[in-house]
């Protein structure tokens, strides 16, 4: 009997050249699983090439509510981010087309599952360790680690000897991955951070900003519990809303991010992101946190926000590490429900007012105007308790210097 194996196959160069390199090097029947996380593709199309490049079979799993509700949202809720820029989205979807593999290759009696990410990128951390996490007993397959191609260009030599058509142009070769949450473009003249990324050619979800429109565009968001259920008054499942505010970001140029970025196996890399949707999603999600957290859980978060970025980012999803970030994470959501406006326009994005139930903003304590729950004096016994540290090392540093004074009473009900 045949050896199987479950190949995760995006229809790209990459995936396109493992067909044939798989057969060649291993006796196998070779299954393609296409994982839909909500990125632009033919998947009709895509699977007639697996076919007709040698897989025994190709499915496709529509996985885009799971995708959204069970790894986007939970870094939604986090404010998670990698290195303050990049808001995870080819990191989040990963781990779970890792799971879809694995389900596929149980199903089919596979031994092993094949990958076609580099051996320089992110991607190969997270595609093994979500393996490695849920099919301990599944080899591992990445043909680019073994096999002797170096560059897109020998890829391409490799399927034109074999009749196989190159499913891309040479001129468009910028390295893609898409899905629901965002577009992210390396390679060409990114590779040289001295370079401006040329927007015209590069950008598919989003215009230039200098392209916007000349009037800015206002939206409302709506969160239950961290979760956005709504945009301007109207109630949107998940799938959709991100669809939504994809578009209306897009138009005004929001949400793109240049970063050097340092990758988990050392080096550093340059990437242009588009994450309209998710940009508007992540400041009014923080503006609605504004409002509803006390100052402790807001600044504790925001280490556990930094925090969950880097394992996220790091493939380290299935980890009891990643699971208590997010227990903790959903623990705080428990009074993060509102509606928060924004104001896009021209690349930005501005806060232009928010309401919730659970509001912590009390305006007889906050106004200029002096209300019961407060009272002036109160402060200066305040700021002398607070200060003390601060008072302490001044009148020692003062003795050191000659000086002998001691503040008025600082000596007393010494024992």
């Amino acid at each position: 009997m045949k050896k199987k194996i479950v190949l995760a196959y995006s229809g790209g160069l990459d995936t396109t050249v493992i067909i044939p390199w798989l057969r060649e090097n291993h006796d196998c029947d070779i299954i393609a699983v296409c994982v839909d996380v909500g990125q632009a593709a033919d998947w009709k199309t895509i699977k007639k090439r697996a076919l007709d490049t040698g897989a025994a079979a190709c499915y496709v799993a529509d996985v885009r509510r799971e995708y959204v509700e069970d790894y986007v949202w939970p870094a939604l809720k986090a404010n998670a981010l990698y290195e303050d820029k990049y808001l995870l989205g080819t990191s989040t979807a990963r781990p779970l087309i890792a799971k879809v593999l694995v389900d596929y290759a149980r199903k089919e009696g596979a031994s092993a599952i094949a990958h076609g990410a580099t051996g320089k990128g992110n991607d190969q951390v997270r595609f093994d360790l979500g393996i490695m996490a849920l099919a301990p007993d599944i080899e591992i397959i990445a043909p680019w680690r073994t096999w002797k191609l170096k560059s897109r260009d020998e890829e391409i030599r490799y399927l034109k000897r074999r009749n196989i058509p190159v499913p891309m142009k040479k001129k468009d070769s910028y390295s893609r991955d898409d899905n629901l949450w965002h577009i992210s473009h390396e390679g060409l003249e990114l590779e040289d951070p001295a370079n401006e990324p040329v927007l015209s050619k590069m950008l598919q979800m989003t215009v230039p900003p200098e392209k916007a429109p000349n009037k800015g565009e206002y939206v409302e968001i709506e969160f239950e519990k961290g979760i956005p259920v709504a945009v301007n008054g109207k109630k949107l499942d998940g799938v959709t809303l991100i669809n939504t505010l994809n578009k209306i970001g897009g138009a005004h140029g929001v949400g793109l991010v240049d970063l050097v970025e340092n990758r988990v196996v050392g080096m550093k890399s340059r990437g242009v992101y588009e994450t309209p949707g998710g940009s508007i999603l992540y400041y009014a999600h923080q503006e609605l946190e504004h409002l509803c957290l006390d100052r402790q859980t807001y600044a504790f978060k925001q280490q556990i926000a930094q925090k969950m970025g880097e394992v996220i980012y790091g493939g380290l999803w299935f980890t009891p590490l990643r699971e208590a970030l997010s227990a903790f994470v959903d623990s705080t959501q428990e009074t993060v429900t509102g509606t928060v406006k924004l104001k896009l326009y021209k690349g930005s994005i501005r806060a232009a007012g928010a309401v919730s139930p659970f509001s912590l903003y009390n305006a007889s304590i906050a106004s200029f105007t002096t209300g019961d729950l407060y009272n002036h004096a109160d402060a200066k016994g305040f700021i002398r308790l607070y200060g003390l540290p601060v008072l302490v090392r001044a009148l020692m540093q003062q003795e050191k210097k000659g000086g002998g004074k001691t503040a008025k009473g600082a000596g007393k009900n010494k024992k």
